[in-house]
């Protein structure tokens, strides 16, 4: 099973340090090399991002940075599990290293395999 697993966290200003990027770097070769991880990425601050609504049939772009929000996606994750449960250990090992903050998790729909 495919899961999207989107990071929410408070917003710095300050990038993570070498130390907090080498824990990230070697985690995310762990997940590789194990074949959980398929795509990973950061996301640049909310000031450089916008949203796009429609509502009622008009369309509205809000500029960054999102004020209103606590927390904001940070980054994601696409990842390979057999369950929820395998699901759920990968994140807290993750969240172990990421520190605070939330990961919303949605399985992704896949084919059904076609018999041949």
């Amino acid at each position: 099973m495919r899961y999207l697993s989107i990071v929410r966290a408070p917003e710095t200003s300050t990038p993570p340090s070498p130390e907090e990027m080498a824990a990230m770097g070697a985690l995310i070769e762990k997940f590789s090399k194990s074949g959980h991880l398929l795509a990973t990425d950061g996301c640049l601050p909310s000031r450089l991002g916008f949203r796009v609504r429609k509502a009622a049939g008009k369309v509205t772009v809000t500029d960054g940075p999102f004020t209103e929000t606590k927390e904001i996606i940070g980054g994601f994750a696409l990842l390979r599990a057999d369950s929820k449960d395998q699901m759920i250990e990968l994140l807290k090992e993750f969240l172990e290293v990421h520190g605070d903050g939330e990961c919303e998790v949605r399985q992704l729909w896949e084919e059904p395999a076609l018999a041949s």
